[in-house]
């Protein structure tokens, strides 16, 4: 890929408004970024709702002179180095910044998130169970928190970990790991979907937690309330198909109601790493459970006359609110083909009414 297919890939993903389903529909019309970016104004104005303020050539090479800079690298889903498990999400963070030993990835992994106000008991767990799971040749995954995600990092560095966090490559947060987050740069690996520069906010978080269960088999919830961002990533996991498990707690310990409510819904109860071995024994990191295995983004059929597609439009738009649901229950809810979805969808977010996210997920913008 030349410099300018680059830039302009580049362009097109940090425009606001081009999620990672938009991202995937115009590669695979076009056929470059460069095309796309050039058809872009077009297809926006042809929607009629609104003006999107394109992300310039010039921020793109700022971008990536201030990453290179910071010792990091900017990888595109079709970059060869790309995670596998997230490129195989559908459809995938069009694009990731990474510091660090982008091997990693090509392990088998294993997220591990939990409460930040941990009990000591929980903390010991997590950092015991994440040291045996890397032993073992597993890649522990987390989101470089307080508490359980701290613990974790901690217990697999010896074998090597992934931080995934929500603001850009740059940022350290929270400040108390400022130590840890350089040790996992040096020898694990620090990922981010986030500009460089960018200072992170509460929406961010959740679109993080989809990226620790994307590159993962399976997630383990240590503690977890019953309303934490941990139950966010089970459910991410759920709907990515990853298997997710939960490690039992007392049930006068309001940190860990919700873990124990998802034992209660299903997931497998673990309590060593054996038990998480056992579970993601039957998958290599590239044979895992996918959520719409059958689609492929580049199969669209844009010749569907049977569907009026102001009417789809209008049947998915209501069929959205904002929290995030996968385009297949959308599919199911609406009756209408996956293919018809996603093609209406793109459409959706060019008019600034709809947000796709990676792994298949979409929410009403307004």
């Amino acid at each position: 890929m030349d410099g300018d297919e680059r830039i302009a890939r580049i362009q097109l993903a940090r425009t606001p408004g081009i999620g990672p389903l938009t991202y995937s529909k115009l590669i695979s019309t076009y056929k470059s970024g460069v095309a796309a970016l050039e058809a872009l104004p077009d297809r926006i104005r042809a929607t009629g709702h609104r003006a999107v303020k394109l992300y310039t050539r010039s921020q793109a090479q700022r971008e990536i002179e201030q990453t290179e800079r910071h010792g990091a690298k900017i990888l595109l889903s079709s970059d060869p180095d790309y995670p596998t498990l997230l490129r195989e999400m559908a459809p995938a963070p069009p694009i990731i910044t990474v510091l660090g030993n982008t091997e990693l990835t090509k392990s088998r992994c294993v997220a591990m998130v939990g409460a930040r106000n941990a009990s000591a008991a929980g903390m010991k767990l997590a950092r015991t169970m994440a040291h045996d799971l890397g032993q073992a040749g597993i890649v522990v995954v987390s989101g470089l928190a307080r508490g359980v995600d701290t613990a974790a990092h901690n217990g697999a560095l010896e074998s090597g970990t992934i931080a995934v966090i929500a603001g850009g490559i740059d940022n350290i947060y929270p400040a108390q790991n400022t130590e840890l987050r350089h040790r996992i740069a040096e020898t694990g690996l620090i990922i981010s979907e986030s500009a460089f520069g960018h200072e992170p906010r509460a929406k961010d978080f959740p679109r993080r937690n989809r990226l620790i269960t994307g590159l993962s088999l399976g997630v383990v919830v240590v503690e977890a309330a019953q309303r934490s961002g941990s139950l966010i990533s089970a459910r991410c996991a759920a709907d990515q198909g990853r298997d997710v498990m939960a490690v039992p707690g007392s049930p006068l310990d309001p940190r860990t109601r919700g873990s124990n409510g998802l034992i209660k819904s299903g997931a497998t109860l673990v309590e060593l790493a054996d038990d998480v071995l056992e579970v993601i024994s039957p998958y290599t990191h590239n044979q895992q459970p996918r959520l719409l295995e059958s689609e492929n983004l580049d199969d669209y059929d844009d010749d569907l006359e049977e569907f009026n597609t102001a009417e789809s439009r209008t049947v998915i738009l209501n069929a959205l609110s904002p929290t995030p649901t996968s385009i297949a229950d959308i599919s199911i809810a609406t009756k209408l083909p996956i293919r018809v979805c996603m093609t209406a969808l793109v459409e959706l977010e060019l008019s600034g009414l709809a947000r796709s996210l990676p792994g298949g997920m979409v929410q009403r913008s307004v």
